[in-house]
């Protein structure tokens, strides 16, 4: 009987605990259904959302709007083919990059020719600024020193811009030069893997890096209108169009940071003085206009300052007053730049002491006369001061070229100059500057190995005579600098070993004896010039170093 009610009991109490059970899942399965489906429903609702609506409204054009839609149609996409070449030597160099190289400048650093342009493969490099200069930043192979790869077809990219309606077209040199083929596309030709219209080279000049190529048309075309870059000042802002990267049209704004910048030193950069911008400028920029806010041109942008080969904030234009210049003379009848020169050459940047010595505080002080050349003929000879011409004062060297290089060849101009302290003027006929230096070369003549040497201990320099044969070759005789005391006054003033030494303060020092005793007389606080060649280009001619005793 006890055995009989336990069961009963237990299966009472299972029932009770099942019907429990039952109970607790469906109070949770109602709160689930209640809380979880319902609230991600309410959660997921969008009735009460309001769709987005594209205002009727605009924004009313701006200057930069204006002149973008009415420059942009004469702007145009320079692409340009360089074909395979059975290079000479049979050795392959790199591939080309049609975006541009960093490249070293050329020249020999200050050293200016009155209407010369120098070698453009002379000299090395000049200082970090080369490293960091992108000189080219469209259409040239990476790399320098001549070895450039021509066994494998190249690209290149550029801009440009029409200046006569029948197809005439401004760029820059570096972007067709060397090209066997050249195509133009216009901003409204089709967006196609076509290349474009076939163009030709009407003329270049190397010495602006300024090219006109012209494209033949059916119709006129979009043209700019040129403005006068004398005009433009640092802060005005500016903007650039071209192709950048082949992004065609590509639009970017700044202002105007600096003017007349030269940024090539010596005999290479004399005819470049250029107009400065933070206008983003980059690979494929080359040869586009930079345009005023009157929607003028004013510069043709050629080159960049850069570290990585791309826009840093620093762009360089060639001023549209040369490219006006350069533009006429390539498309007259000779299809070339004809510039004035007398034949000297002189250096840029002397010291105050040398001024002191020599008794100028303007003018350009004569460093080589050529030999048969227009100054040479009318008697000029090196350390003459050139002061005047046609009785207008010289500022500097860059005054003087400017002046004679706009002259045409036969014009004849007076000459001011200071010879001895004492006024002097020459008439001087002015010749073509190509045909005065297109002989010019440098001699290989190898320094001098033999000799006394002395140590002179107030210069820190130690020295000794040229050798006879050097000291024809010079025209003069010297002492050869052999060794330079790291921070003496020497080095300071940048006197370097293999350095001949004819004067110093205007005295020659062709022997031991006049060298010693011109030295012997230096005392400090003096101001000392030294008058040095480099034996082993004496065609160069003198070089003035100078500065104030310590």
């Amino acid at each position: 009987m006890s055995s009989l009610l336990e069961r009963l009991r237990t299966r009472r109490l299972s029932s009770t605990f099942a019907l429990l059970a039952a109970i607790s899942a469906v109070v949770l399965m109602a709160s689930y259904a209640a809380h979880g489906v319902h609230g991600q429903a309410k959660a997921n609702s969008s009735a009460d959302a309001t769709p987005l609506k594209i205002p009727n409204t605009s924004v009313a054009p701006n200057n930069f709007v204006q002149i973008a839609r009415e420059v942009g149609p004469a702007v145009v996409n320079i692409n340009t083919r360089t074909l395979p070449k059975q290079a000479a030597s049979g050795k392959r160099g790199m591939p080309g990059n049609p975006h541009g190289r960093v490249m070293p400048l050329p020249g020999n650093p200050g050293d200016q020719e009155d209407g010369g342009q120098g070698d453009p493969q002379a000299g090395g490099p000049q200082g970090n600024f080369q490293d960091f200069f992108n000189r080219f930043f469209g259409g040239q192979a990476p790399g320098g020193g001549g070895d450039e790869d021509q066994s494998q077809e190249r690209d290149s990219l550029g801009s440009g811009f029409i200046v006569d309606a029948k197809g005439y077209i401004l760029t820059n040199n570096h972007v067709v030069e060397n090209a066997d083929q050249i195509y133009v596309k216009l901003s409204t030709d089709p967006d196609t893997t076509d290349p474009g219209r076939k163009a030709v080279v009407i003329g270049v000049d190397k010495a602006t890096d300024l090219a006109v190529i012209k494209i033949d048309t059916d119709k006129p075309l979009p043209t700019v209108k040129l403005g006068n870059s004398d005009n433009s000042a640092v802060g005005e802002w500016v903007i650039a169009i071209g192709s950048p990267f082949a992004l065609s049209q590509t639009v970017t704004a700044g202002i105007i940071s600096a003017r007349n910048r030269t940024i090539e030193p010596g005999a290479s950069g004399q005819f470049q003085h250029f107009i400065q911008t933070d206008a983003a400028i980059n690979p494929g920029n080359s040869g586009g206009p930079l345009v005023n806010m009157n929607g003028e041109v004013i510069g043709l942008n050629t080159a960049i300052y850069t570290q990585s080969s791309g826009y840093q904030g620093i762009g360089f234009a060639m001023p549209s007053n040369t490219v006006a210049q350069v533009y006429n003379d390539l498309i007259s009848p000779s299809h070339k730049v004809t510039r004035g020169s007398i034949g000297i050459s002189f250096r840029e940047g002397l010291s105050s002491s040398i001024g002191r010595m020599y008794g100028f505080s303007h003018g350009v002080l004569v460093q080589e006369v050529k030999p048969g050349g227009p100054a040479d003929k009318a008697g000029i000879k090196m350390r003459d001061i050139i002061v005047s011409i046609d009785g207008r004062a010289i500022k500097d060297g860059d005054d003087l070229v400017a002046d004679i290089a706009s002259r045409r060849p036969g014009t004849s101009i007076r000459l001011g100059y200071i010879r001895n302290g004492k006024q002097e003027v020459a008439t001087v006929v002015v010749g073509d500057r190509d045909q005065i230096f297109s002989d010019q070369s440098a001699s290989n003549d190898q320094a001098p190995s033999d000799g006394s040497v002395s140590s002179e201990a107030k210069l820190g320099i130690s020295v000794r005579p040229v050798t006879p044969a050097t000291a024809d070759k010079m025209g003069q005789g010297g002492m050869l600098v052999l060794s330079v005391t790291p921070g003496s006054f020497a080095d300071q003033q940048g006197l370097e070993p293999g350095l001949a030494i004819t004067h110093i303060n205007k005295q020659p020092t062709a022997t031991r004896e006049d060298f010693d005793k011109v030295v012997s007389g230096l005392h400090s606080g003096q101001d000392v010039v030294f008058e040095v060649m480099d034996p082993k280009h004496p065609a160069d001619g003198i070089n003035f170093l100078g500065g104030t005793l310590p």
